[in-house]
């Protein structure tokens, strides 16, 4: 029996997720990246395998992790209505949807993005 650190844990169920999930240039995928310092989202056409648009907080300076989570989540829907995206499909990378990955995706509801 082996023991399977964090990193192989989360690395098996973001392939698990990613089976099923799959980005096109009409709906592309949000994926998320989760590090202990920043969190960083991009918008992925999976057919052409480009990445359409990115957000990250390197930049943030003020606010805890919740609110830079928050205008990073609002940042990509503002970039991706400018590009002419409404719809997308939502992969938390093998993260649980709580904290910040689930501040994320309500700040990018509440600027309209429907998924």
């Amino acid at each position: 029996m082996t023991i399977k650190s964090r990193k192989q844990l989360r690395n098996t169920r973001k392939m698990r997720v990613r089976k099923k999930v799959n980005g096109t240039s009409i709906m592309p995928r949000l994926s998320i990246f989760r590090s202990n310092k920043y969190i960083y989202a991009q918008l992925i056409d999976d057919s052409s395998g480009n990445t359409l648009t990115a957000a990250d907080d390197k930049n943030i300076k003020d606010g805890n992790n919740m609110s830079k989570a928050q205008i990073v989540g609002s940042s990509i829907a503002k970039n991706a209505k400018k590009i002419g995206i409404e719809k997308i499909v939502f992969d938390t990378s093998g993260y649980r949807y709580t904290g910040r990955i689930q501040a994320l995706a309500d700040a990018a509801r509440e600027e309209g993005l429907i998924f």
